[in-house]
């Protein structure tokens, strides 16, 4: 069984896998049209989830809500499926294989056997296509991935059957029915405005109001928490932002060139300045995360560097705030 699928890689591991299963289905959709229009960007600090031992902080929504919403705003419908027994697991998948129908998987990274070993952590949220079997080993597009790979009908198993936070439970997913034409310019300015309303909400831990809070703990920590464990944290918060989901910087480059392609569908050039201004806060989160990475690196770091890197989060947030508000207006 092997589906006549064309592989694409991308930055992010859910808008690759709908990208790609668009393309398939004959709708020519790029990585940051579904990651805007499914309000795929997002800043929440969540310490009551710890991941590796440290507050989880996350800069996307919940894994799932970016097809969710792109799916509902352009008139897709999509079939979801989860197991508690492997074997009804495995047969579901390979019904769809044989009915040429490629299949989004939800899957655990640790064993992932063709991930580095430095990628190859607990975190249960990773989505990849399979679109093919051949003997007992399974055909993979990974999007994040260059190249197409196998896994064995075990190895599948094992991360589709993860345990821990966010478990997949054999997790598969398709799209069942589409449009004869998908309608993008009411889907931009919704994905946008949900953006908007997000990264502006009115609560601590989320938006521009959490990196705020995040860089006040910053402060805080080498007092409260000890060098050691705030060093920890900020690696944490590193690891989170670079190599997790492509985090911070690498999701706003996605989002600038989103509304790149807005500009262009909805006719409005301002979109393309404000497509720039993202650019240079996604650099500018590239910066934050070195400082932070030689930071924690020196375990003799001093307070002043610790403010520092609290100062260039505070920076940040006041820059996202001022962003944010020209977007929700431009639209």
């Amino acid at each position: 069984m092997k589906i006549n699928f064309t592989h694409h890689q991308s930055a992010h591991c859910e808008n690759g896998v709908v990208s790609n299963l668009m393309k398939y289905n004959g709708f020519d959709i790029s990585e940051p049209m579904v990651f805007g229009i499914g309000s795929g960007l997002l800043y929440c600090y969540i310490p009551f989830l710890k991941i590796n031992h440290g507050p989880a902080i996350t800069y996307r929504t919940m894994p799932g809500q970016i097809f969710n919403r792109f799916a509902k705003r352009v008139g897709i419908k999509i079939k979801r499926e989860k197991f508690k027994d492997p074997v009804k697991a495995k047969a579901k998948l390979d019904e769809n294989l044989k009915n040429d129908n490629p299949v989004g998987v939800q899957v655990g990274v640790y064993n992932l056997v063709y991930f580095p070993d430095d990628y190859r952590f607990h975190f249960n949220a990773h989505n990849l296509i399979v679109y093919g079997k051949e003997d007992n080993e399974y055909l993979v597009s990974d999007p994040v991935m260059e190249d197409v790979t196998r896994l064995t009908e075990k190895q599948l198993e094992k991360v589709r059957f993860a345990k821990g936070a966010f478990a997949p439970k054999g997790h598969l997913y398709y799209p069942i029915n589409f449009p004869e034409e998908l309608k993008l310019e009411g889907a931009i300015i919704k994905g946008i405005k949900n953006t908007c309303r997000d990264m502006l909400a009115p609560v601590p831990i989320v938006g521009v109001n959490g990196m705020q809070m995040v860089a006040r703990l910053i402060r805080k920590w080498p007092e409260k928490k000890g060098i050691k464990v705030t060093n920890h944290y900020l690696g944490q918060i590193v690891r989170m932002q670079e190599e997790i989901g492509t985090g911070g910087g690498g999701f706003r480059y996605i989002y600038a060139a989103f509304l790149q392609e807005a500009s262009d569908v909805l006719q409005n050039k301002e979109l393309t300045t404000l497509s720039k201004e993202m650019t240079v806060i996604g650099d500018l989160w590239r910066d934050f995360a070195l400082e932070a990475s030689r930071i924690y690196k020196n375990r003799n770091a001093d307070h002043e560097s610790y403010d520092s890197i609290a100062d260039q989060l505070d920076n940040l947030a006041k820059m996202e705030k001022g962003f944010f508000k020209k977007l929700r207006k431009a639209v």
